[in-house]
């Protein structure tokens, strides 16, 4: 389930990105072009586990070659024009005699590309050129995505989601926290669990005390969402229902499951993912697309971790109680 929500996610988004580059191409508007070339230079090393770098930032203007891996000798040109014309004219230029011994890949960003990998092609200085297996489109690369393990496919989406993603919208956020906190808030909890007082202090600092370096990022992004989940939580526990009490506490008692982790980021992480979980799978869920539900539950674990209910808070501190 996680990995078909995630490979959904990934395939809007690169259609978008393939229908955006189409569409300003015909209006002359080429900077989504040269993005592109960055884009896919850090995808297909996340991907593949290739170590591409821009040759055209080394050397200016170079043609038929944008991005270069020597470690595994790969060359690749990155186009929104897909032809046959292209991809020899990239084989034929001087430039791939330097570089005989490495396998020239070509990158379809726009269009599909099944036909090219069909056809055959003059090569004159010999190359390691397969199509069948060299040139890339969407569909290709969706196919490669397809096969990824779960947690393959969630670093995938989290590349996408961070180059691609969108701003977020603050009405359906609201919308979906609500649905997330009725949720989490229906489980069965005991009185040992119970939350009273709410704690907020300087956050560096507790990152800092739990060694937290992966989730630095999402904590500091996401802390900013603390004063609205305070207001949501507000407004259910308001009409007699201490919604927040039982929304931590489940977070808390994932947390105290996950210490057994080898270092604090595998345990933020492992807390995200069994919250996660656990929404997917109640009969209360009604279906979120997975990057607001990822949004979500990030913002409410961050919220723990501010409140003092995850992770050891730092000694002697003065906190400031609310």
């Amino acid at each position: 389930m996680n990995r078909a929500l995630y490979f959904n996610y990934i395939d809007e988004k690169l259609h978008v990105l393939s229908r955006r580059i189409e569409t300003r191409g015909k209006l002359n508007l080429l900077d989504l072009h040269c993005h592109s070339e960055d884009f896919y230079l850090h995808f297909f090393n996340l991907l593949y586990g290739y170590e591409l770098e821009n040759l055209n930032k080394k050397i200016q203007n170079v043609e038929a070659i944008d991005l270069i891996d020597h470690k595994n000798k790969i060359l690749i040109q990155v186009s929104a024009t897909s032809t046959k014309q292209k991809i020899e004219l990239a084989l034929g230029k001087d430039i791939i005699k330097k570089y005989n011994s490495y396998t020239f890949n070509f990158i379809s960003i726009s269009k599909d590309a099944s036909d090219l990998r069909k056809k055959d092609y003059t090569n004159p200085h010999l190359i390691n050129f397969e199509p069948t297996q060299d040139i890339y489109d969407i569909a290709k690369i969706l196919k490669d995505i397809r096969s990824k393990k779960a947690e393959e496919s969630e670093a995938i989406y989290d590349f996408v989601k961070k180059e691609l993603g969108g701003e977020v919208n603050i009405v359906k956020l609201d919308s979906n926290l609500a649905t997330i906190i009725n949720i989490l808030s229906k489980e069965q909890w005991d009185e040992a669990n119970q939350i009273t007082d709410v704690n907020s202090f300087e956050i560096d600092k507790k990152i800092k005390y739990n060694d937290l370096k992966n989730a630095k990022d999402t904590i500091k992004e996401y802390c900013v969402y603390y004063k609205r989940i305070d207001e949501k939580y507000a407004e259910f526990d308001a009409k007699g229902v201490n919604k927040s009490n039982s929304v931590l506490a489940s977070i808390k008692r994932e947390y105290l499951k996950s210490k057994d982790q080898d270092d604090a980021d595998s345990i933020f992480s492992s807390v995200i993912n069994k919250i996660k979980d656990k929404v997917l799978e109640s009969s209360n869920f009604e279906e979120i697309p997975i990057d607001e539900l990822k949004l979500c539950i990030d913002i409410l674990v961050v919220d723990a971790f501010i409140r003092c209910k995850i992770f050891e808070n730092p000694e002697g501190y003065n906190y400031v109680t609310s």
